[in-house]
């Protein structure tokens, strides 16, 4: 449970970077709009709004196919995987020009997502006693509210003192996060 504490840790907060500022940072960025009046700041919400639907039915899809990879390689190569596909998605938001290719950066965060939700407590699960299967998995979600209250935490402050004010270099941050996730993710012994 420790070792996947970390692993969740630098998840979440990839998460809760791109729950937070990925209006801020589409809208400035890609639409150049500041102004939440502007029709181009409206349609780049919107467009957010179309986004976190579509990874969610991404997420949906993906989590038939995980077993799949989880079988032929591992579980934690399965969520390795996973993990850099959404810091991948979330670190390409800044290169992008065309919205329609926020497509395929936000289909990396929705397979991210189907591992997120699923992966790590199967992990967790085999190594766990089951008379107290309910006291660990309810310890463990510890590690989503931490890396929320950091979140809300820190990332005001990186914004205003290290990003100059620039939200897409907090969805950069929340992919470098997530990349960081994946590779702690090699550090944990998954064995039931």
């Amino acid at each position: 449970m420790v070792q996947l504490a970390f692993v969740q840790f630098f998840s979440w907060f990839a998460l809760f970077s791109m729950w937070i500022y990925t209006t801020p940072a589409v809208t400035s960025h890609i639409f150049h709009a500041t102004d939440t009046t502007s029709v181009e700041y409206n349609e780049g919400a919107n467009l957010v709004g179309n986004l976190f639907g579509g990874y969610n039915g991404i997420a949906a899809l993906a989590a038939f196919l995980l077993p799949v990879v989880a079988r032929s390689t591992s579980r934690r190569v399965t969520h390795l995987l996973a993990l850099l596909c959404g810091g991948a998605g979330l670190i390409s938001m800044y290169f992008i020009t065309d919205p329609a290719w926020l497509w395929a950066s936000m289909t990396g965060v929705g397979i991210a997502w189907a591992s997120i939700l699923s992966v790590p407590y199967a992990m967790l699960a085999g190594s766990l006693p089951a008379e107290k299967m309910g006291y660990y998995m309810g310890v463990f979600n510890f590690f989503i509210v931490i890396p929320q209250i950091v979140a809300g935490t820190l990332l005001g402050f990186m914004l205003n003192h290290l990003f100059g004010g620039e939200s897409i270099y907090i969805l950069v941050s929340g992919g470098v996060s997530m990349i960081i996730a994946a590779f702690l993710n090699l550090l944990v012994d998954d064995s039931d």
